[in-house]
């Protein structure tokens, strides 16, 4: 990928311009930055899932390799070698001295393994910034999420172009449509493809408990995780039976403002606050003044559901994928949103979008360009 640094030659970077032996990260596969570790010291043996018993990773990358060592965390009472403590052994084995750094993050009793095996331990960000930066595999599990985020809003489309009307209330299959319904349906979906849904699938609408309704915004909210544990983020606007109004309106001006984003990020990289304002300008460019509801969100995905590019001045370039967010408020209740993956580049693209239409029947007719 065009600007993408292998994260190898960062950490090697950082290493030489201060002068330390080793970079060492601590903690369980629950956690996004050790998991981004073991995929980089062995793309192979990465955790497909989140560990029954609690596994301690201790990973060290001394400048040309990567060492790993992992077991039960030790402690009240119980007997035997803390990882930190055996890769600590290990690097010293190897010849390494002297500094070390880590994450700010690192667990106390970790740093302490370390501290007490002769090494000094320096914070460094090394890592936020290597996970800022996407190489071609990871925007690869990137996009199977996104596929199965796009398959979860189809099943909906589906339901939703499916259901008959009764007093404005939505039926499908016999029964009221609920929020709930429309839920374990995109859910199953998902599983289907291949992901899972991590319980963020979030479906909003003016109703709580009963039917949905036709003539009303139904936003479906999605962040799938795939087994490689990389997710995607895909938000979709329905209205079924829909008479346009104000949410045709607002519907219209996010779309313009997704094209004019994707043309912005087009060989070209900006910050985080440029790329929303220019979301925000697009759609107060269609009418909707200072007192308008209007949200913007611009962020990196990857092992987080949102994740670095995320600080206002940071860079949305090449290297990046990111989520692209944005919603528009109709009335007090009612809000029409969208969101979308987009790799910049040469050009830029969206990765696996299915239309944006509020109509649930176009749904089989095209997907973005």
């Amino acid at each position: 990928m065009i600007g993408a640094e292998p994260p190898t030659a960062l950490l090697e970077s950082d290493l030489s311009s201060r002068d330390a032996g080793a970079f060492v990260h601590v903690g369980s596969a629950r956690v996004p930055a050790i998991r981004y570790c073991l995929t980089e010291s062995d793309s192979e043996s990465r955790p497909r899932g989140l560990d029954a018993v609690e596994t301690i990773h201790a990973i060290g990358f001394d400048g040309s390799s990567w060492h790993h060592s992992q077991g039960r965390k030790i402690g009240n009472g119980q007997s035997g070698t803390h990882p930190a403590d055996d890769l600590a052994t290990r690097l010293a084995d190897e010849g390494v001295s002297g500094t070390v750094l880590t994450p700010a993050t690192i667990p106390h009793d970790a740093a302490l393994f370390l501290e007490q095996a002769g090494f000094e331990l320096a914070s460094s960000d090394v890592l936020s910034r290597a996970r800022r930066s996407k190489s071609n595999d990871e925007r690869v599990r990137i996009e199977r999420a996104q596929k199965a985020g796009a398959d979860g809003t189809r099943r909906a489309a589906t339901v939703l172009a499916e259901t008959d009307v009764d007093d404005e209330a939505l039926v499908f299959d016999g029964k009221p449509l609920t929020n709930d319904r429309l839920r374990t349906a995109v859910d199953g979906a998902i599983v289907a493809a291949g992901a899972l849904s991590d319980g963020l699938t979030r479906i909003t609408s003016t109703t709580d408990g009963a039917a949905l309704r036709a003539g009303e915004p139904i936003v479906i909210e999605l962040s799938p995780r795939g087994l490689e544990g990389y997710h995607g983020g895909l938000t979709r606007t329905f209205v079924v039976e829909s008479d346009g109004g104000g949410h045709r309106r607002a519907h219209v001006a996010l779309t313009r403002a997704f094209r004019s984003v994707r043309s912005k990020l087009t060989d070209a990289t900006h910050s985080v606050t440029a790329v929303e304002a220019d979301l925000e300008a697009e759609i107060r460019a269609f009418g909707f003044g200072d007192a308008d509801d209007i949200e913007t969100r611009v962020t990196g995905v990857g092992l987080e559901p949102r994740e670095a590019p995320t600080a206002a001045d940071a860079d949305v370039g090449p290297e990046t994928v990111v989520r692209i967010e944005a919603a528009v408020r109709v009335d007090d209740e009612r809000s029409v949103r969208l969101a979308d993956l987009l790799v910049p580049g040469e050009p830029a693209r969206w990765l696996e979008s299915p239309s944006r239409s509020l109509d649930p029947a176009a749904y089989d007719r095209f997907s973005v360009a």
